[in-house]
Parts: structure tokens; C-alpha cells; sequence
């Protein structure tokens, strides 16, 4: 199964650029995962666009639509240089930050969506960075027990959590019984929405919603090891390369 995760939702972002996105979606009748950060203080964002006054509404109707709204942090302000469990980046709002004000920052964010009518039923964090402390963090300030990341084929069980993987920042046909790709509707481009387009149409039985999830108290295997330890590696290379 595929299926859409849409980043970066917020009172700060290209309007015309999620109104395109959603309307190619309801086109097919697609169901995605989307990522609202509660109180925005990336200034990448806050200066790029102006602030939307009807964003909470917009996240109501998203909500009402079937969209499966996930709490993408508190503010998307990256304050270590830490990859956390999932290194796909060296920053991070979360990963490395002492637990109090992990549980402060999950705690003030499901706090702002409920005073919107918002209820997340998913976690990702800014950069796909987070410890221990995150998973800590949202047990005991949330009744969020899934994690849209990591490198795994399938979807899989640690402790408390599943993590419903997230492998690529592009469609693009994978092998993996269930493939999250990851947009940011603030920096497409006409030539994403197309790809995506031609993508969602080829591939219309294949993707899914969290609605149709199967939750099994699956561990990671040797081919999920595999494929992370894999991934990771190439990613290290092609950092090194880009410095080189």
C-alpha cells in the first residue's frame, strides 16, 4: 500500500500550493496524512508566507473529510544537531532535548489542537529527528501511539508504538508492502503535482489511507535491518560527496 504524508501544515504556508494539493487529492479520492506544526516559529516559513487566518478551519474540514491529521512537532525550530533514532538528518527539534521540555512541547501542542477541534492520531517530527525521550514524551502527554518514520518494508512494533515507515521523498513504485512518500506542498513545483498526478492515476488501487492500515505486533526483521542499515549508508556517502 501507498500512501501520502503531506508536511508542514500550518497558519504560515503557500495557500495556493494546499489548495492545489487538495484538490488533486479529492480528484481521486485520495485520504492522506497530514502534519499541522501547532505553533509555527520556523522563520523559513513564517517569513516565506503570510499568515492564514482561516488555517484552522481548513484543518477542521480535513479532518472532517477523512484526512488523518498528525502532530508535526511544536514549532519546527531545530535546536540540537542530533539525529536521534533516525539520523536522516543532524538536526532536530527533539532528538537530544532532556524529557521535561520534551513533555512540555507535546503537551502544549496537543493542547493547542484541542482547543482547535483538532485530534492527532499520528506523530512525525520536524526533520525526521527523535529519541527516546520523543516516544517518552508522547506516552505520557498523548494518546498518540503511531510514528509516521523510519526505514522499515512493513509497518512494525517497538514498546507501546508502531512506526508506519516512511522511505521517500518522491513516488516512485517500491517493493515494500507499505510505502509512506513524503510531499511538502509549500515547495512543489508544477512538475511534482504532475508526477504525483500521473502517479496517483497509474497507481490509483494501491494507495491507501491509515484507515485501512493492518496494526500486527510485527518486530523489525533482518530485511528491515537490512534496508536501514542500507539506506543509511547511501545517504552517508552521498553526504560526503556533496562536501567533497
Amino acid at each position: 500500500m501507498y500512501l501520502i504524508r503531506l508536511d508542514d501544515a500550518s497558519e504560515f504556508m503557500d495557500t495556493k500550493n494546499w489548495d492545489e494539493m487538495e484538490q488533486l487529492l479529492d480528484f481521486y479520492n485520495v485520504k492522506p496524512i497530514v502534519g499541522i506544526i501547532p505553533n509555527n516559529q520556523d522563520k523559513n516559513l513564517i517569513n516565506a508566507y503570510k499568515r492564514d487566518v482561516e488555517f484552522w478551519s481548513k484543518a477542521r474540514r480535513w479532518q472532517e473529510k477523512g484526512w488523518t491529521i498528525a502532530l508535526h512537532g511544536y514549532n519546527h525550530v531545530h535546536i540540537t544537531d542530533s539525529g536521534g533514532i533516525n539520523p536522516v538528518n543532524l538536526r532536530s527539534e527533539f532528538a537530544g532535548v532532556r524529557l521535561k521540555e520534551q513533555r512540555d512541547k507535546i503537551a502544549n501542542g496537543i493542547r493547542i489542537f484541542e482547543k482547535h477541534g483538532i485530534n492527532a492520531e499520528v506523530f512525525f517530527a520536524p526533520f525526521h529527528t527523535f529519541d527516546m525521550n520523543t516516544l517518552e514524551a508522547l506516552r505520557i502527554e498523548s494518546n498518540i501511539r503511531v510514528i509516521s518514520d523510519t526505514i522499515a518494508r512493513d509497518i512494525y512494533r517497538s514498546g507501546e508504538f508502531y512506526f508506519v515507515p516512511q522511505q521517500s521523498g518522491r513516488v516512485q513504485k517500491l517493493p515494500f508492502k507499505v510505502v509512506t512518500f513524503c510531499c511538502h506542498p509549500n515547495t512543489m513545483e508544477d512538475k511534482h503535482f504532475k508526477r504525483l498526478d500521473r502517479f496517483i492515476e497509474k497507481n490509483r488501487d494501491k494507495v491507501g489511507s491509515f484507515e485501512e492500515l493492518s496494526f500486527k505486533d510485527r518486530g523489525l526483521d533482518v530485511y528491515d535491518k537490512a534496508l536501514r542499515w542500507s539506506y543509511f549508508l547511501w545517504r552517508s556517502v552521498m553526504a560526503k560527496l556533496r562536501v567533497g
